[in-house]
């Protein structure tokens, strides 16, 4: 099994910058692919942006150009820096990994707000 972490979420005003850190722990050598999720009010949970084991990104439309994935793997670690943060962007963002053996893990959270 794999433990997934968020932090670094909070409340920022439109324009502002904020960091994302997912920490993984347990069978991270069976980590293949890592992203990040993210659910508002009332919506469907939705892709943000995806990072594989050989660093290949992928983002969704909303946020390209603005947000960056990255991992670390010698920290066990996954981040996402969100610029030009705008209020539509305001959800709960989730990180999340698909392993080798196709099993999906999910962490608990963390809440970006964003003020207009």
């Amino acid at each position: 099994q794999v433990q997934l972490v968020e932090s670094g979420g909070g409340l920022v005003q439109a324009g502002g910058s904020l960091r994302l850190s997912c920490a993984a722990s347990g069978s991270i050598f069976s980590m293949n692919v890592m992203g990040w999720y993210r659910q508002a009010p009332g919506k469907q949970r939705e892709l943000v942006a995806t990072i594989s084991s050989g660093g290949t990104t992928n983002y969704a439309d909303s946020v390209k150009g603005r947000f960056t994935i990255s991992r670390e793997k010698a920290k066990n670690r996954m981040y996402l820096q969100m610029n030009s943060l705008k209020p539509d962007d305001t959800a709960v963002y989730y990180c999340n990994t698909k392993t080798y053996g196709d099993w999906n893990y999910w962490g608990q959270g963390t809440q970006v707000t964003v003020s207009s």
